[in-house]
């Protein structure tokens, strides 16, 4: 993995936008794969930054969306269909039928996880995957355990993820205890992976990450066998390396 170290969140956001912006640049119709949460915020800022004074050009772009809480409503402010739009696609030019997020809505969620995969598929998977990490270590809902998913499925999430997560909420017992996220396959089989870390928080589990070890009890680790992968660290999260 390529490592690069950041002083600071804004730097490393910076960092991020900029490949991302040359990817677009360099592959007018790529696909990305794209995150949600605090992490990417900073980036997405920046890329609708370069949009609007360069003319960054999203019109070719496909985008597919790791994962979406189950259930939830797309006009809840705290979806990630939500959050996509008040964060970069209201932004940018990007056509809304070039976006892919998994419906939280949907009736029959396993028809939804296979149906996107099989979207996934057919695009070729994506050129460059953003990733952003849980303090357990995980990445996209794919959360520690001893079996990891390859599909797209409906996942429980942990306690860890649920009490992380409900700073975005009113209070805990909102967040929803379920998501449909994106499988092992889907994000590495991507040609890039682009993986963000921020905060003091997540100087442990990047310490793990760099160990050497690759482990389903964290599975960002796994991501030590794929052959293209650079993360971008702010000087907190790297702090016990």
């Amino acid at each position: 993995m390529k490592k690069i170290i950041c002083k600071t969140y804004e730097e490393m956001s910076a960092e991020a936008a900029f490949i991302i912006a040359n990817q677009v640049r360099t592959k007018p119709d790529s696909v990305l794969g794209l995150a949600t949460g605090s992490t990417p915020i900073g980036t997405y800022k920046r890329l609708a930054e370069e949009h609007k004074k360069t003319g960054l050009d999203f019109s070719q772009v496909k985008t597919f969306n790791l994962d979406e809480y189950y259930p939830i409503k797309r006009d809840n402010r705290q979806s990630y269909r939500y959050f996509m739009d008040e964060n970069l696609f209201s932004h940018v030019n990007i056509p809304p039928s070039n976006v892919n997020i998994p419906d939280g809505e949907c009736s029959a969620p396993e028809k939804e996880c296979s149906d996107y995969d099989s979207g996934l598929n057919k695009a070729g998977g994506t050129d460059l995957q953003l990733l952003g990490i849980g303090n357990n270590g995980h990445i996209a809902f794919i959360e520690p355990g001893e079996n990891l998913p390859l599909a797209t499925g409906l996942v429980e999430l942990t306690q860890d993820t649920i009490t992380a997560n409900s700073r975005f909420f009113e209070k805990e017992e909102d967040v929803p205890k379920k998501a449909i996220s994106m499988g092992l396959s889907g994000i590495m089989g991507s040609k890039h992976i682009l993986l963000l870390i921020s905060g003091k928080a997540k100087a442990t589990v990047v310490k793990e990450l760099f160990s050497g070890k690759v482990t389903t009890q964290i599975p960002a680790t796994l991501l030590n066998l794929h052959p293209n992968v650079t993360v971008i660290l702010d000087e907190e999260a790297a702090g016990l390396l």
